[in-house]
């Protein structure tokens, strides 16, 4: 729809394909259904919130940042607001205004939308280059056997998540069958699976301001604080997300140990003075009786088992070499990341075409001429808070902008 807008204000005759019912399947599911539709950030921090091919980015996103985004909503009629992160939604919390809007301006500007008409190839022919070293788009093939002519086409029909809003990856083949490479394909902003048995008994419990740590080696690691969700399979919540968008290739070669500090505001020394305290304070209470106070009531009984100190044991008796095993697990709980779950429940796809075959300052193909690429489509993603829609925007654009 982005592309679609801005092609259309250039003076270009647009048609977009979509084989959905309706516009914006996708995009109405965002943010839980409110649209986190970009991030209101500085330049630095949007590009360093881009965990694939960042560099590719620099081109778009100087040519239409996020503050270019908020106005261009804003412009069509769109109420927004800036909230904690700064994660900029509708005022109204509703997605469907941000694609009422666009399509209010798609129609305005004459661009005809055509639903439940499936792409099934792009039409190329070498005959016109007189060197014949790259093939040029001449249009579209759709499933009904409609052949549609076209001087340019933008491929910008996202991923593999979500495949209930019509991310069937359809683009992908598209590419390839042009003779672009792609980069594997995975879910990526998607939950984390878990091996432990204590997991699931977890269930429901959430965790603000903790942190999340995974070693990837002896050197580097994920690390990440705020918010965390344990569930029937794993874990979920943003930094779980997170997570899942750095650590899902290597998670390809084998499980992955993972800590969560519950108490991150204390340091070891501060937090067993805080333990010392406790105990101090009911030396003839039992130990189930003394942690409430520590943690929360569907984790004391696992905090129990893991420590090897029975509930029924008067605090008194508890040695130091059992404080301190406590300690350790307050400030690395563990457990073993096993894998993620499917696109079915993945926000974004990690991968997609090799951006070394797109012009970043384009984002025409390299390899077949009248042929642009926009959003997931690419191997590009970043973490969540409306840093992949900017990514979707600004690409958008700049295809848009480079069909004379």
């Amino acid at each position: 729809m982005a592309a679609a807008l801005f092609s259309a204000r250039r003076g270009h005759e647009v048609h977009i394909f979509d084989h959905n019912e309706k516009l914006g399947k996708k995009l109405f599911i965002t943010g839980k259904g409110r649209c986190n539709f970009t991030n209101d950030c500085e330049p630095e921090v949007l590009m360093g919130s881009v965990v694939t091919n960042a560099r590719f980015l620099y081109s778009a996103f100087r040519g239409w940042n996020s503050q270019d985004t908020i106005r261009l909503f804003e412009s069509l009629g769109v109420r927004t607001k800036v909230e904690r992160g700064n994660r900029a939604f509708p005022a109204s919390d509703h997605s469907s205004d941000i694609i009422r809007a666009l399509e209010k301006e798609l129609k305005a500007l004459g661009v005809k939308i055509h639903l439940k008409s499936g792409v099934k190839e792009l039409l190329m022919d070498a005959a016109d280059d007189p060197e014949k070293t790259r093939p040029a788009v001449t249009g579209l093939l759709l499933d009904n056997g409609s052949r549609i002519p076209a001087d340019a086409v933008i491929l910008a029909t996202g991923g593999l998540s979500y495949p209930a809003t019509g991310s069937t990856g359809d683009g992908y083949r598209m590419a390839q069958a042009a003779g672009h490479s792609m980069q594997k394909t995975r879910p990526a902003l998607v939950p984390l699976e878990t091996a432990e048995a204590y997991i699931p008994r977890l269930q429901g419990l959430a965790l603000k301001n903790v942190t999340l740590t995974i070693p990837l080696g002896k050197k580097k690691k994920f690390e990440e604080f705020g918010e965390l969700l344990f569930t029937h399979f794993g874990i979920s919540g943003p930094i779980a997300l997170t997570a899942s968008s750095h650590i899902g290739k290597a998670l390809e070669e084998s499980p992955l140990k993972a800590f969560i500090d519950l108490k991150p505001a204390l340091t070891r020394e501060q937090l067993s003075a805080r333990i010392l305290r406790e105990f101090d304070q009911a030396k003839n209470k039992e130990f189930k009786n003394v942690i409430p106070s520590l943690y929360p009531s569907s984790l004391r009984p696992v905090m129990i088992e893991l420590s090897g100190i029975s509930g029924d044991r008067p605090v008194r008796d508890i040695t130091k070499k059992e404080r301190e095993r406590l300690i350790d697990l307050t400030k690395a709980f563990p457990l073993t990341i096993t894998g993620t779950r499917d696109f079915r429940e993945a926000i974004i796809t990690q991968g997609g075409v090799t951006v070394k075959e797109v012009d970043p300052s384009t984002m025409a193909s390299r390899l077949v001429r009248g042929l642009y690429f926009a959003g997931e489509i690419l191997d590009l993603d970043a973490v969540t808070g409306g840093f992949n829609l900017q990514i979707a925007w600004a690409t958008a654009k700049r295809a848009a902008d480079s069909i004379e």
